[in-house]
């Protein structure tokens, strides 16, 4: 289904009923990313619902930067539970993802049960990790450029996605963004919210997260420290729960699904308590 957000158009899905989980994802994926973790869910008892944030597949694609940032990014997300009827729901999030459940659950706390961040710990507290944190985000300052980031995402039909992010389904993936016309709004994300300035600027200052939050971190993560998601303990007021997977790079709901799966219904109270 379509649903529109402020004149921006999402494509939305809805699968099983029961309490509400609303997924969403980050950058270069689409809400196909949470194909292995749907199914679990809805046998789960419950309702999970996934779109694709602006910029990606079925979704509207903005011109502005400026569309991009992270308050209109989190206005989507609410304003898809409020066209769902939904008042409360248990988020996840992953990657640019993360970043937006973070920011519901800090500025809308009514609207979340439950949240879960996957990768990318609260801006807080990345924001505080220190130069290692910036070496490892490198990228984020190549992404600025035009057409220099949109030539490096693209070539050699995804070759970086492949050999430095281990994208675990990169094929597909370069060819979405391609095909979508997603290169361009993908990496608008980074220049809305990430500018140089933003990287050697005061650390983010956001209301501490009320609701129980659960971060999840990868070893073989290969943009982010360890620090910047444990260091999320400080900002959540609702409780902290963390857990690291060895072994498992970025997209580890890809590489380690039944691990991730076996945490979500774990963390969620059970359906009908």
């Amino acid at each position: 289904m379509k649903i529109d957000s402020g004149g921006v158009m999402l494509d939305v899905e809805v699968a099983g009923a029961g309490v509400p989980v609303l997924m969403v994802h980050g950058w270069p994926d689409t809400k196909r990313l949470w194909s292995k973790q749907v199914p679990a869910l809805v046998d789960a008892g419950f309702q999970v619902i996934t779109y694709d944030q602006r910029g990606y597949g079925a979704s509207d694609k903005p011109s502005d930067v400026e569309a991009y940032s992270i308050p209109f990014l989190a206005l989507d997300a609410t304003n898809v539970l409020d066209h769902l009827g939904v008042e409360r729901a248990h988020l996840v999030g992953h990657d640019w993802g993360a970043a937006v459940v973070w920011a519901v659950a800090s500025l809308a706390p009514a609207r979340v049960d439950h949240v879960v961040a996957l990768s990318v710990g609260h801006p807080s507290s990345f924001s505080r990790v220190g130069y290692g944190q910036r070496e490892k985000s490198w990228y984020m300052l190549l992404f600025q450029l035009t057409p220099e980031g949109e030539n490096w995402v693209t070539t050699n039909e995804g070759e970086h996605l492949r050999e430095w992010a281990h994208h675990p389904d990169a094929a597909a993936v370069s060819a979405e963004l391609v095909r979508d016309g997603s290169v361009t709004p993908g990496l608008n994300y980074y220049r809305a919210n990430v500018p140089p300035a933003a990287l050697f600027g005061p650390p983010v200052d956001l209301p501490p997260v009320q609701a129980p939050a659960m971060g999840v971190w990868s070893s073989a993560d290969f943009a982010l420290l360890e620090e910047q998601m444990t260091g999320s303990a400080a900002f959540c007021a609702g409780g902290w729960r963390y857990e690291r997977l060895d072994g498992a790079g970025h997209w580890f709901q890809w590489e380690q699904p039944e691990r991730v799966n076996a945490l979500l219904l774990d963390f969620f109270p059970p359906p009908g308590r």
